[in-house]
Parts: structure tokens; C-alpha cells; sequence
């Protein structure tokens, strides 16, 4: 049950464009805001965030090892 309120200024364009995406979802602002933050923020329950890291493990051979993409960016970016 949500129970704090609270209230934030945007620009226009950043009003048009929540509303936009809001219409084109069939869903409200205000959800695209509580989705926004529980993405940027992580709202994920340590059960599902360890179903996620095995789903990523088991895929692993498909991807970069987090220490050779780290030697990639740095490498990159000297």
C-alpha cells in the first residue's frame, strides 16, 4: 500500500514526455514514476536478485568476464 506522497518540479518537456509514454503504456504517470525509481534504484527482493545472478552466470560463456570487460574500458579510455 503506498503511503508517502510526495511532489517534484519538471521541466515541460519532461511532463510531456512521461505523459506520452504513460498513453502509449495505457498506464499512469504516476506508475512510470515508481517504475523509474525501483529500476534506478533496485526494488528487487535478495531472492530475485540471486535468480537474476544465477540467469546471468549461466549464460556467462555467452558474454565478457567482468575482468576482461574491465581491461577492455580501462585500455580504452588510457
Amino acid at each position: 500500500m503506498y503511503s508517502e506522497r510526495l511532489q517534484i518540479l519538471l521541466t515541460t518537456d519532461q511532463r510531456r514526455r512521461l505523459q506520452q509514454e504513460a498513453k502509449r503504456r495505457n498506464t499512469s504517470v504516476t506508475a512510470l514514476v515508481r517504475e523509474a525509481v525501483d529500476e534506478h534504484f533496485g526494488a528487487m527482493s535478495q531472492g530475485r536478485r540471486e535468480q537474476a545472478y544465477r540467469s546471468i552466470v549461466a549464460r556467462r560463456s555467452r558474454y565478457v568476464a567482468p575482468d576482461k570487460l574491465d581491461e577492455l574500458v580501462e585500455g580504452r579510455f588510457e
